[in-house]
C-alpha cells in the first residue's frame, strides 16, 4: 500500500485535521517518517497516524490559532 500523496508534504510544525475524527480538533505534526506521522491533537493528545490509510487535511496556519501543546 502506498502513502497518501498529500501526507508526504507535511513537516513538523504543520497544522492538520483528521478527516474522520473532527472531535480530535486541531493537530500539529511532530514528526513524519515515511508513512508514519506523529500528530498532537488538542483534544486527543499524541497520535500515530498511518499515512497509508488516512490522508490528513492541511490547515492554514493563519486560521489555526494557538494550540495548547
Amino acid at each position: 500500500m502506498r502513502e497518501k500523496a498529500g501526507n508526504a508534504l507535511f513537516v513538523p510544525g504543520d497544522f492538520v485535521r483528521h478527516p474522520n475524527r473532527p472531535d480530535w480538533g486541531l493537530g500539529q505534526v511532530q514528526s513524519s517518517i515515511g508513512a508514519r506521522i506523529t500528530v498532537t491533537f488538542e483534544n486527543a493528545g499524541k497520535q500515530l497516524i498511518d499515512g497509508n490509510v488516512i490522508e490528513l487535511e492541511a490547515v492554514d496556519p493563519g486560521q489555526a490559532g494557538p494550540l495548547p501543546i
